[in-house]
């Protein structure tokens, strides 16, 4: 399955946004994660969907 991971500045512009490929819901989560740990976004407000689901939201 294909899940985009997007990633929003304080101010709403978009700081990043990556096309994941995983088999379910809970890898492409800990994937998500660990590309928000290395490029240091892990604390800026990122979301996960897949088809339109939101997954995973931080603010």
């Amino acid at each position: 399955m294909e899940y985009t991971l997007t990633v929003f500045h304080a101010t709403g512009e978009l700081a990043f946004e990556d096309r994941i490929k995983a088999e379910t819901d809970e890898a492409a989560k800990a994937l998500a994660e660990e590309k928000l740990r290395e490029r240091q976004y892990h604390n800026q407000t990122h979301r996960l969907t897949r088809s339109g689901t939101l997954l995973l939201f931080h603010r």
